[in-house]
């Protein structure tokens, strides 16, 4: 039986062969980064066999193992990934500061360019310090995993998401307020931004010694930015909305919908990667995954391993979101609308969206599977953005029922007894 033929047949029919060298660094998704096809130097146990044992519980739980075991390999990927992530982060530094400072102009009007030298420094020396900060933080936790025997997919990317954003905000705003102090001095913010652009022919050189990485720098980023644009439109409704009465509470909750669909999202994005790294070649798909937009009930109810992950991170959001909406009531109850309507609608409106993105994601890794994209840096910026956008839709369309519920009832200027959660 050839590699090819081996291929072609369902992980559980067969066990994975000796030939198959299952230490090559294929993605994220098997070792945190991104793709590196020439790689078949490392050969340990096999991983296959560990991906088809895996149960719901093991998945809940956490899973298999992803392998990068040569040091000198670790090193070179590490490196090369850690400057990849430094030119895109100048780089989108710069962009969303521009993006801020449009829209501002846009709604008031106005362009201060005292304000665009700060905001664009901020956003460089953020973008900077918070990916070098969570580059670091997933290389310990992916090499950590491997030695553990726990599978990267599965934690690496949700605490990267998790600790994104309270990363990225804690440094800018210790950052902006250090400019704000010193904006008098105008040359300071200039030579900040002067000096992170100078530092970007360095990042290059180091990406270059990592061929599949130089490809990503090259051709990776429009996912990126598209992602921003359509994060943006949630943004917009957020602003549109978060200062008005019926939308009280809001602001608490956007975080917490968008950020859990977008984890969740990642994590099976992560899998379906690894699973087509492991029996398949980019461009090719399997037989029993040739289908580009696959019926919902295959994504959602066969025994396959794809298919289980899905339902398992699907049964977590309810419970995860009912922890989440009692620690909110416990710590900001007066912002939480008095309504066990809300609830059930809440909870409704974030099954919708996890949902739609567990079934886009099996939609868009196999598309860009087929194009001999690695589907991490595809999928995975897309699908949280459009997790941000349909979160904050979808809560707007929950405070706005229950607010019109309210009204009709006569109960907009009445407040139920705050005796516990709804």
């Amino acid at each position: 039986m050839d590699g090819t033929e081996t291929r072609q047949r369902k992980p559980e029919e067969l066990a994975l062969p000796h030939a198959f060298s299952p230490g090559r660094l294929s993605g994220a998704s098997e070792d945190g980064f991104p793709s590196v096809s020439e790689s078949h130097r490392v050969v340990s146990k096999p991983l296959g066999s560990e991906f088809s044992r895996e149960t719901a519980l093991s998945i809940g739980l956490q899973a298999n193992t992803g392998q990068i075991d040569d040091t000198q390999e670790q090193h070179r990927v590490i490196s090369s990934n850690l400057a990849l992530i430094q030119v895109q982060a100048t780089v989108v530094g710069f962009l969303a500061a521009v993006a801020a400072l449009l829209l501002g102009a846009m709604s008031r009007e106005e362009l201060d360019f005292v304000k665009v030298e700060l905001l664009c420094a901020s956003s460089v020396i953020t973008a900077f310090l918070a990916a070098f900060a969570l580059g670091m933080l997933m290389v310990c936790i992916v090499i950590g995993a491997r030695k553990l025997g726990v599978n990267p997919d599965n934690i690496a990317t949700p605490i990267a998401a998790s600790l994104g954003d309270l990363i990225t905000l804690s440094i800018l705003a210790f950052v902006s307020s250090f400019f704000y102090k010193h904006k008098d001095n105008r040359y300071l913010s200039l030579l900040v931004c002067i000096s992170f652009t100078a530092l970007i022919p360095l990042w290059v050189l180091i990406v270059k010694q990592n061929p599949p990485i130089m490809r990503i720098l090259k051709f990776g980023w429009f996912p990126i930015i598209l992602a921003m644009v359509i994060s943006s439109f949630g943004g917009l409704i957020l602003n549109k909305t978060i200062s008005k009465q019926q939308f009280q509470g809001m602001a608490i909750f956007t975080p917490i919908i968008c950020g859990v669909g977008g984890n969740l999202v990642a994590i099976q994005t992560s899998r379906i990667s690894t699973y087509l790294h492991m029996w398949s070649t980019p461009g090719v798909l399997p037989l029993w995954m040739k289908q580009y937009w696959p019926n919902p009930c295959s994504t959602f109810c066969t025994s396959e391993i794809n298919s289980i992950s899905a339902r398992v991170l699907l049964s977590l959001v309810v419970p995860g979101h009912l922890i989440f909406f009692y620690i909110i009531y416990l710590v900001e109850g007066h912002l939480v609308p008095q309504s066990k309507m809300f609830v059930v609608f809440y909870l409704l409106a974030s099954l919708m969206q996890v949902t739609i993105l567990l079934y886009l994601a099996e939609v868009m890794v196999r598309l860009t599977w087929h194009q001999a994209l690695d589907p991490d840096s595809h999928c995975i910026p897309y699908l949280t953005g459009l997790g941000d956008l349909l979160g904050t839709g979808l809560l707007t369309l929950c405070f706005l029922i229950n607010w019109l519920l309210r009204s009709e009832a006569g109960l907009d200027d009445i407040s139920d007894p705050a005796s516990g959660p709804p």
